[in-house]
C-alpha cells in the first residue's frame, strides 16, 4: 500500500508488509457521538510505554482537560465573508462570539428550501451576537413570517457592518435601504 511505502521512506521498518503475513487496514469515519467536544477534550496516554496502541481492557484513558473551545477551530473570516448555517449560530467558538458581539449591522438570512431572504439589523444588546443568539435558540428569533420555516435550510450572513456606537435610528434606516434592494418586502420574508 502506498502509505506503507511512505511509513518505509521515513524510517519506519516494523510495519512493512514484507515482515508480515497480513495487515489489517481500517477506515475510520467521524460520527456525530460527542461532535462537541471536537478539539476541545485531552486525555492523558497511560503507562511508560512507547506505543501507540492500547488495548481497550487494560487501560485507564482519564480526562485531562475540556477547553472551552476547539483547538481546531478555523480563524474567523471577514465579515463579508462569513456565511453560517443555523446548525453553526449554536457552536460558535467564544472568540468569534466575542468579534459578533462588538458588531452593530445588517444580517440577512437565507433560505435555501426556496431562495426567499430576510433582512434584519442588530443594534442591541451584544449586537449581532445578541441577535443570532436569539435565531440560535428559536429557530425564527421572533419573526411572523420565520415561524414555521425548515431553520436548518437558513444562511446567515452580515450585509452591512457598521460603527459600533451608531445610532439605533440609523441602523435602522440602513435595514429599510437594503430591504428594498433586495425587495425582501415584496418577494421575501420581510413583513414591515
Amino acid at each position: 500500500m502506498p502509505v506503507h511505502d511512505e511509513l518505509s521512506a521515513l524510517g519506519m521498518c516494523d510495519f512493512i508488509e514484507d515482515t508480515r503475513e497480513s495487515c489489517l487496514w481500517f477506515d475510520l469515519e467521524c460520527t456525530d457521538f460527542y461532535s462537541s467536544w471536537k478539539g476541545k477534550l485531552v486525555v492523558d496516554w497511560p503507562g511508560l510505554e512507547r506505543s501507540w496502541y492500547r488495548w481497550s481492557d487494560r487501560n485507564c484513558i482519564r480526562v485531562s482537560v475540556i477547553h472551552e473551545q476547539s483547538l481546531l477551530d478555523e480563524e474567523m473570516p471577514a465579515w463579508d465573508e462569513l456565511i453560517l448555517t443555523w446548525e453553526e449560530l449554536k457552536v460558535l467558538p467564544s472568540t468569534w462570539k466575542a468579534a459578533l458581539s462588538q458588531w452593530r449591522g445588517v444580517y440577512f438570512i437565507f433560505d435555501v428550501s426556496d431562495g426567499k431572504g430576510y433582512v434584519g439589523s442588530a443594534y442591541g444588546e451584544d449586537n449581532i451576537q445578541g441577535r443570532w443568539l436569539n435565531y440560535a435558540a428559536r429557530g425564527h428569533g421572533g419573526n411572523k413570517k420565520l415561524r414555521g420555516r425548515d431553520c436548518s435550510r437558513f444562511r446567515f450572513s452580515i450585509l452591512q457592518r457598521v460603527s459600533p456606537d451608531m445610532e439605533p435610528r440609523d441602523v435602522i434606516r440602513l435595514e429599510a435601504a437594503w430591504k428594498e434592494r433586495l425587495h425582501t418586502r415584496e418577494f421575501g420574508l420581510n413583513d414591515n
